[in-house]
């Protein structure tokens, strides 16, 4: 079952029923049986062009990710939180004590599909914005220091990769661990 969903048919069954039960959920019609057959029609044509365009691929039906993902997304959820209540905190604070910066974390991932996600995931944490995104580095601009954490930032990178290891893109080599402060700041 893996193996077909890995190759080109199995992607676009995995498209096709992906698109049909996201234009069910949020169309909502669920008795019309019209509608039901506009919107089987509208996904199977939809993954029909992204197959004859030839972009169906791994990066634009990304199955290596899914056994993971979920949890990584349930972790994700938290670490927004987390970072909400940090953020609402400086603004409701009397004394408001921020310390923008920007820092570079180095991007591991194996995939463009996985250096989006970190790079995804360190903007949809509040605080945090990545600025730009290269081959092997991301600029993160952070509202403080405590935002400014490294080790937690690289921890979010290395949970994007135990996802993508089930991915079967070529490792990516050369990137390590370091990191440096752009506007000159301490660690």
């Amino acid at each position: 079952m893996v193996k077909f969903l890995m190759n080109v048919a199995g992607r676009y069954v995995a498209l096709a029923a992906g698109l049909m039960f996201l234009w069910l959920l949020m169309s909502g019609f669920f008795h019309e049986s019209t509608l039901l057959l506009f919107g089987v029609t509208s996904a199977l044509l939809c993954a029909w062009l992204t197959l004859h365009m030839g972009i169906l691929d791994e990066d634009s039906v990304p199955l290596g990710l899914l056994p993971g993902i979920f949890l990584y997304w349930l972790w994700l959820v938290i670490e927004i939180g987390k970072a909400n209540f940090i953020v609402a905190w400086q603004v409701w604070s009397p004394k408001m004590s921020l310390s923008p910066r920007m820092i570079r974390v180095k991007a591991k991932q194996r995939s463009d599909t996985g250096i989006a996600t970190f790079a995804n995931s360190i903007t949809l944490t509040p605080g945090t914005v990545s600025v730009e995104v290269l081959k092997d580095d991301i600029l993160i601009h952070a509202l403080t220091d405590g935002l400014a954490d490294v080790a937690a930032i690289e921890d979010m990178g290395d949970k994007v990769c135990r996802v993508e290891r089930g991915a079967k893109n070529p490792k990516k080599t050369g990137a390590t661990s370091t990191h440096n402060h752009v506007d000159g700041g301490k660690t």
